[in-house]
Protein backbone atom coordinates (compact mmCIF):
# COMPACT_ATOMS: atom_id res chain seq x y z
CA UNK A 1 0.00 0.00 0.00
CA UNK A 2 1.16 3.18 -0.83
CA UNK A 3 0.89 6.39 0.90
CA UNK A 4 -0.67 8.38 -2.14
CA UNK A 5 -2.86 6.30 -3.94
CA UNK A 6 -5.66 5.31 -1.66
CA UNK A 7 -7.80 1.70 -2.12
CA UNK A 8 -10.82 1.04 -3.37
CA UNK A 9 -12.20 -0.40 0.41
CA UNK A 10 -11.26 2.85 1.27
CA UNK A 11 -12.96 5.24 -0.86
CA UNK A 12 -15.59 3.07 -0.65
CA UNK A 13 -16.46 3.06 2.69
CA UNK A 14 -15.41 7.97 2.50
CA UNK A 15 -17.96 7.93 -0.38
CA UNK A 16 -20.48 5.93 2.04
CA UNK A 17 -20.67 7.70 5.28
CA UNK A 18 -20.05 11.54 3.38
CA UNK A 19 -23.52 10.59 1.31
CA UNK A 20 -24.97 9.33 5.03
CA UNK A 21 -23.69 12.24 6.80
CA UNK A 22 -24.85 14.88 4.02
CA UNK A 23 -28.20 13.29 3.45
CA UNK A 24 -28.42 13.54 7.68
CA UNK A 25 -27.36 17.25 7.43
CA UNK A 26 -30.25 17.73 4.83
CA UNK A 27 -32.62 16.15 6.10
CA UNK A 28 -32.03 17.37 9.58
CA UNK A 29 -29.36 20.31 9.59
CA UNK A 30 -29.88 22.20 6.50
CA UNK A 31 -33.52 23.25 6.67
CA UNK A 32 -32.87 24.81 10.53
CA UNK A 33 -29.49 26.15 8.95
CA UNK A 34 -31.61 27.95 6.39
CA UNK A 35 -34.31 29.19 8.40
CA UNK A 36 -31.89 30.63 11.22
CA UNK A 37 -29.81 32.12 8.40
CA UNK A 38 -33.46 33.21 6.55
CA UNK A 39 -34.73 34.26 9.73
CA UNK A 40 -31.06 36.44 10.32
CA UNK A 41 -31.32 37.85 7.26
CA UNK A 42 -34.69 39.31 7.70
CA UNK A 43 -34.20 40.47 10.83
CA UNK A 44 -31.22 42.48 9.56
CA UNK A 45 -32.94 43.87 6.53
CA UNK A 46 -35.85 44.77 9.30
CA UNK A 47 -32.82 46.82 11.52
CA UNK A 48 -32.09 48.34 8.13
CA UNK A 49 -35.58 49.47 7.52
CA UNK A 50 -36.17 50.57 11.06
CA UNK A 51 -32.88 52.84 11.01
CA UNK A 52 -33.80 53.95 7.94
CA UNK A 53 -37.01 54.83 9.44
CA UNK A 54 -35.31 56.36 12.31
CA UNK A 55 -32.81 58.28 10.53
CA UNK A 56 -35.72 59.80 7.89
CA UNK A 57 -37.48 60.99 11.71
CA UNK A 58 -34.72 62.45 13.07
CA UNK A 59 -34.21 64.64 9.91
CA UNK A 60 -37.77 65.57 10.14
CA UNK A 61 -37.31 66.29 14.27
CA UNK A 62 -33.68 68.17 13.76
CA UNK A 63 -35.73 70.33 10.50
CA UNK A 64 -38.49 70.88 12.72
CA UNK A 65 -36.26 71.80 15.48
CA UNK A 66 -34.57 73.98 13.32
CA UNK A 67 -37.66 75.59 12.35
CA UNK A 68 -38.69 76.00 16.04
CA UNK A 69 -35.28 77.75 16.39
CA UNK A 70 -35.93 80.00 13.77
CA UNK A 71 -39.40 80.67 15.34
CA UNK A 72 -37.87 81.38 18.80
CA UNK A 73 -35.30 83.53 17.17
CA UNK A 74 -37.52 85.46 15.41
CA UNK A 75 -39.76 86.00 18.27
CA UNK A 76 -36.90 87.12 20.73
CA UNK A 77 -36.02 89.63 18.11
CA UNK A 78 -39.48 90.90 17.95
CA UNK A 79 -39.93 91.16 21.24
CA UNK A 80 -36.48 93.19 21.60
CA UNK A 81 -37.65 95.48 19.30
CA UNK A 82 -40.86 95.97 21.09
CA UNK A 83 -38.76 96.38 24.46
CA UNK A 84 -36.69 98.77 22.53
CA UNK A 85 -39.43 100.96 21.07
CA UNK A 86 -41.51 100.77 24.68
CA UNK A 87 -38.16 102.26 26.33
CA UNK A 88 -38.07 104.83 23.57
CA UNK A 89 -41.81 105.85 24.17
CA UNK A 90 -41.67 106.23 27.90
CA UNK A 91 -38.36 108.39 27.67
CA UNK A 92 -39.64 110.44 25.00
CA UNK A 93 -42.98 111.24 27.43
CA UNK A 94 -40.15 111.15 30.63
CA UNK A 95 -38.51 114.09 28.37
CA UNK A 96 -42.10 115.60 27.38
CA UNK A 97 -43.06 115.88 31.43
CA UNK A 98 -40.11 116.84 32.42
CA UNK A 99 -40.44 119.68 29.94
CA UNK A 100 -43.79 120.19 30.91
CA UNK A 101 -42.83 120.52 34.48
CA UNK A 102 -40.01 122.55 33.95
CA UNK A 103 -41.98 125.32 32.04
CA UNK A 104 -44.74 124.85 34.62
CA UNK A 105 -42.31 125.67 37.33
CA UNK A 106 -40.49 128.52 35.27
CA UNK A 107 -44.22 129.99 35.08
CA UNK A 108 -44.57 129.31 38.40
CA UNK A 109 -41.47 131.41 39.61
CA UNK A 110 -42.44 134.22 36.65
CA UNK A 111 -45.69 135.11 38.35
CA UNK A 112 -43.64 134.66 42.27
CA UNK A 113 -41.09 137.40 40.30
CA UNK A 114 -44.28 139.27 39.42
CA UNK A 115 -45.95 139.49 43.00
CA UNK A 116 -42.77 140.59 44.47
CA UNK A 117 -42.12 143.12 42.33
CA UNK A 118 -45.62 143.88 42.50
CA UNK A 119 -45.10 143.94 46.17
CA UNK A 120 -42.25 146.00 45.89
CA UNK A 121 -43.28 148.40 43.88
CA UNK A 122 -46.28 148.97 46.14
CA UNK A 123 -44.17 149.24 49.13
CA UNK A 124 -42.06 151.72 47.52
CA UNK A 125 -44.83 153.57 46.32
CA UNK A 126 -46.20 153.31 50.25
CA UNK A 127 -42.58 154.80 51.27
CA UNK A 128 -42.39 157.33 49.27
CA UNK A 129 -46.11 158.71 49.54
CA UNK A 130 -45.37 158.53 52.88
CA UNK A 131 -41.88 160.25 52.76
CA UNK A 132 -43.98 162.66 50.76
CA UNK A 133 -46.50 163.04 53.45
CA UNK A 134 -43.80 163.67 55.90
CA UNK A 135 -41.96 166.30 53.59
CA UNK A 136 -45.02 168.23 53.03
CA UNK A 137 -45.67 168.11 56.87
CA UNK A 138 -42.72 169.48 57.64
CA UNK A 139 -42.45 172.24 55.20
CA UNK A 140 -46.06 172.64 56.06
CA UNK A 141 -45.05 173.05 59.80
CA UNK A 142 -41.97 175.21 58.79
CA UNK A 143 -44.17 177.44 56.42
CA UNK A 144 -47.28 177.77 59.02
CA UNK A 145 -45.09 178.32 62.27
CA UNK A 146 -46.59 181.73 62.29
CA UNK A 147 -49.61 182.85 63.22
CA UNK A 148 -49.81 185.17 60.35
CA UNK A 149 -48.49 182.33 57.68
CA UNK A 150 -51.60 180.32 58.97
CA UNK A 151 -53.64 183.21 58.46
CA UNK A 152 -52.82 184.14 55.01
CA UNK A 153 -53.12 180.38 53.80
CA UNK A 154 -56.44 179.99 55.18
CA UNK A 155 -57.21 183.29 53.44
CA UNK A 156 -55.70 182.03 50.41
CA UNK A 157 -58.04 178.63 50.40
CA UNK A 158 -61.08 180.62 50.86
CA UNK A 159 -60.31 182.73 47.93
CA UNK A 160 -59.92 179.66 45.67
CA UNK A 161 -63.42 178.24 46.98
CA UNK A 162 -65.04 181.20 46.17
CA UNK A 163 -63.98 181.33 42.85
CA UNK A 164 -64.25 177.62 41.88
Amino acid sequence: MSLITPEFGLLFWQTLIFLLLFLLLAKFAWKPILGSLKEREDSIDEALRMAQNAKLEMQSLKAGNEKLLADARHERDQMLKEGQVIANRLIEQAKTTAVEEASRIAQQAREAIQQEKNQALAEVKNTAAQLSVDIAERVLRRELAEPAAQQNLVDAYLKDIKLN
